[in-house]
């Protein structure tokens, strides 16, 4: 079994700078922890896995295929894989810490 606290794992990434860390993977899903600073712009392109975004903390916008819509703590997200997507206006008080769900397992770094 394997048990995580999400603040503990969010407390493995920087808190200068946007940033990420995989810290689960098994054979069909892994999991990523991600944090954009309050007020910067995600910059991922699109990866050929599925992802369910987990907002943990937060407040953003995120624009998946055209599509926007207004995000925060509680949010769940389903991008397909190979679809264009990020996270935009993300609010100037407060960082955006995300857990991400990918299926079939990410095993390079995420983008």
């Amino acid at each position: 079994m394997d048990v995580f606290q999400i603040d503990d794992v969010l407390g493995a990434l920087p808190r200068d700078r946007d940033d990420f860390v995989h810290f689960f993977a098994a054979e069909r899903l892994s999991l990523t922890v991600v944090r954009w600073l309050a007020g910067t712009v995600d910059d991922q392109t699109p990866h050929a896995e599925d992802e369910v975004y987990y907002v943990v903390r937060g407040r953003a916008a995120i624009t998946v295929a055209g599509e926007t819509a207004p995000v925060a703590a509680g949010s769940i997200v389903y991008v397909p894989g190979l679809v264009e997507h990020r996270f935009h206006d993300i609010a100037e008080d407060e960082d955006l810490e995300v857990l991400v769900f990918w299926a079939p397992p990410r095993r390079r770094a995420a983008g």
